[in-house]
């Protein structure tokens, strides 16, 4: 019994230290090879750990986490044109001094 509390206070413990924002995409772009259209989508971050999700659709990917010296305005993301597709380069949060860089 008392492994069983320790276990569901681990899980606790990892969901309450992810962090979630919202981001909107203006254009279809691609994320670890998963296209993403554009729309409103949920950003779940926890240490280097990526989940972009919405509805039925997400991707998983690793991220570089780092700190401007100013907070962001507002949330807004960079693309990388390649070939006439647009990629997902970086993520700067809104409200934040955080900067999300996507691993290609």
């Amino acid at each position: 019994m008392k492994k069983l509390l320790i276990l569901f206070a681990l899980m606790a413990v990892a969901i309450a230290s992810a962090e979630t924002y919202k981001v909107t995409l203006f254009e279809p772009a691609f994320v670890a090879g998963k296209e993403l259209k554009a729309g409103a989508y949920k950003l779940d971050l926890q240490n280097t750990r990526l989940v972009i999700a919405s509805g039925k659709t997400s991707v998983e990917t690793t991220v570089k986490v780092e700190t401007a010296e100013q907070k962001f305005n507002s949330t807004t993301v960079r693309y990388a044109n390649q070939e006439g597709k647009y990629s997902i380069q970086e993520i700067r949060l809104g409200g934040t001094r955080t900067r999300l860089v996507l691993n290609p």
